[in-house]
C-alpha cells in the first residue's frame, strides 16, 4: 500500500464527495492592483460574487463535517477488521486531517456551481445531521 493510498482507503465517502464538489469548470480568482505608495499593506478588494460568497461559506463548514464522517468510517473499518490499529493511527493523525479539510475546502471553493448546486450545499449541511443522510443529500449536486 503506498503512502498515497493509505489516506484515501478508510475515507473513501470524503473522496468521492470531493470528486463530486471538484466537477464543473473551475474559475480563476481576481486581486486588486495597488494604485498605492507601497507604505501601507494592500488588502485584495474581494472580487467575488454573491453566489461565490455563498459557496465558499458553505464549503468552510462543510469541510469539518466531511472529514468527520471519513473519520468515523475510518473507526468503522478499525472496528470491522478492515484496517489495523497502525493504519487507523496513520491514516487519522491530527495532521491528516486536518489536510483532508484544507483539500475538500479547496476543491469545493474552486468548483463553479449554479444557484441551485449552492444552495444544495447550503441545505444538506444544515439540515442534515449525520453522515449518510448528509452524504446522500449531496448527491443532489449533479441531478438535473
Amino acid at each position: 500500500m503506498t503512502a498515497t493510498s493509505r489516506v484515501s482507503i478508510p475515507m473513501k465517502k470524503l473522496v468521492v464527495v470531493l470528486a463530486l464538489v471538484a466537477c464543473g469548470p473551475k474559475h480563476g480568482s481576481s486581486v486588486g492592483n495597488s494604485t498605492g505608495s507601497g507604505d501601507e499593506p494592500v488588502t485584495p478588494k474581494d472580487n467575488r460574487t454573491a453566489l461565490e460568497k455563498r459557496r465558499d461559506a458553505a464549503c468552510e463548514t462543510l469541510g469539518p463535517r466531511m472529514t468527520s464522517c471519513a473519520l468515523e468510517d475510518a473507526k468503522a473499518d478499525l472496528a470491522a477488521g478492515k484496517v489495523t490499529q497502525k493504519q487507523f493511527d496513520q491514516d487519522t493523525a491530527s495532521g491528516v486531517l486536518k489536510k483532508n479539510t484544507e483539500e475538500f475546502i479547496k476543491a469545493c471553493e474552486k468548483a463553479q456551481y449554479s444557484s441551485r448546486q449552492v444552495r444544495v450545499l447550503e441545505v444538506c449541511q444544515k439540515e442534515e445531521p449525520e453522515c449518510g443522510p448528509l452524504l446522500a443529500c449531496l448527491d443532489n449536486l449533479n441531478k438535473q
